[in-house]
């Protein structure tokens, strides 16, 4: 999210979460404007999210002050001792993992003590999602007591094949791309029937 209007319109259907990356090469960067004003009249059951890339750490503790978002979600190479530093500051932690066939889920547990969710999201050349799904049956391989979130080419019509029940630590799903135009501006229609969808299961 990453205009104004837009996230108001959005904030009033009342999602649990909403994104906010600090990511200059990502074409939904909140930009160097961006003000916390942007998120004053956001319900307050709404958690925000700024999201980072191999972002110095002492500038994510600032921008999480700044804004006083409720998670920070690291979508780069960073390291246990870095969100241990962030958990030490008394901010959660959201540490994505690029998922491909070849992803061993026993490289998360290194983690586990020091994130509060694990986000798993397709594997791609560049940082950034993909609007693909990576092979959900792997999921099936994790075995640890951290929940996760879903992303990867998440939409109202492939929510339908995911098999809830053998996944216990599932406890949130990405979506993005599959919900925005050209643009990067989300379609507030698509948004409620997703939404809409999800809460009648």
């Amino acid at each position: 999210m990453k205009f104004p209007k837009n996230i108001l319109e959005v904030g009033a259907l009342q999602p649990d979460y909403m994104g906010f990356i600090f990511y200059p090469k990502s074409k939904r960067f909140v930009g160097e404007d961006f003000s916390p004003k942007s998120l004053k009249k956001l319900p307050e059951s709404i958690k925000k999210v700024g999201v980072f890339v191999n972002e110095d750490v002492n500038r994510i503790i600032a921008i999480q002050k700044q804004f006083s978002f409720d998670f920070v979600q690291l979508h780069g190479n960073e390291s246990v001792a870095e969100c241990e530093i962030l958990k030490k500051n008394t901010i959660s932690v959201i540490k994505v993992f690029s998922v491909d066939t070849y992803f061993n889920f026993n490289e998360v547990m290194a983690y586990e003590k020091v994130c509060d969710y694990f986000l798993f999201d397709t594997k791609t050349p560049k940082y950034g999602g993909s609007g693909q799904p990576f092979d959900w049956d792997l999921l099936e391989n994790y075995t640890l007591s951290k929940p996760f979130i879903l992303s990867g080419g998440l939409s109202i019509d492939t929510i339908g094949k995911l098999k809830f029940n053998m996944y216990p630590m599932l406890v949130g799903l990405d979506f993005n791309s599959r919900l925005e135009d050209s643009n990067t501006k989300k379609i507030t229609e698509e948004v409620s029937k997703l939404i809409n969808k999800i809460r009648q299961q």
